[in-house]
């Protein structure tokens, strides 16, 4: 697929500036949501771009190096584990993706995000399902913002070890679910999220 045919298409309506946001971290059961948006140089090609998640994280970090070092200009930013619980996950997603696109040094015309929801974002901005694996400037964020939420996680592994955040990331894995019944819930937890634990999890 060229991930370039969606952003060309729009710079041929007369849009000059495009840029591409994407999120991380929407799911799991600790930690920030992060967003990223990512304006590339037009048909800017990396080797290997794709949706984050499809990547190994070698390569998520090398090619992250690259679209810091070529983009005009990127974003990258989070909303805390309390506005997650204050606001839902889904709204606190476009606080995260509205501060990345403020970060941005170039002011885009038109924001492409990706999934098919953007009731929140305060720019012109079209959504694209699956945009991460279709568009070179949302593969970008998606890469951005994967790499910074996950070195985040890495930093609260340390600060949590019990937890092994730096293996899992937050997500709900077995493992996960495991120190949460020996341990309680931790400072980064998202108690919305652990409902069904309530009872077997100290501090919920």
């Amino acid at each position: 697929m060229d991930l370039w045919q969606i952003e060309n298409e729009i710079y041929a309506e007369g849009f000059e500036t495009i840029c591409g946001v994407d999120e991380a971290g929407r799911g799991p059961l600790a930690g920030p949501v992060y967003a990223a948006a990512v304006i590339l140089p037009r048909n800017f090609e990396i080797e290997g771009l794709n949706d984050s998640k499809k990547l190994t994280e070698k390569r998520r970090d090398l090619i992250y190096d690259i679209i810091i070092d070529k983009a005009l200009a990127y974003g990258v930013a989070f909303a805390t584990v309390e506005e997650i619980e204050e606001y839902n996950i889904l709204n606190a997603t476009f606080m995260a993706m509205n501060r990345a696109i403020e970060k941005l040094k170039i002011r885009p015309q038109l924001a492409l995000i990706d999934g098919n929801q953007s009731a929140g974002i305060e720019i012109l901005n079209r959504t694209v399902i699956g945009g991460d694996g279709k568009c070179a400037s949302i593969a970008a964020a998606s890469i951005l913002a994967k790499v910074s939420r996950d070195r985040y996680m890495i930093e609260m592994g340390k600060k949590y070890p019990q937890y092994s955040f730096g293996k899992h990331k937050g997500y709900g894995t077995q493992a996960h679910f495991e120190c949460l019944r020996k341990y309680g819930v931790s400072e980064i937890h998202r108690k919305s999220f652990l409902k069904k634990l309530y009872g077997e999890v100290r501090g919920l």
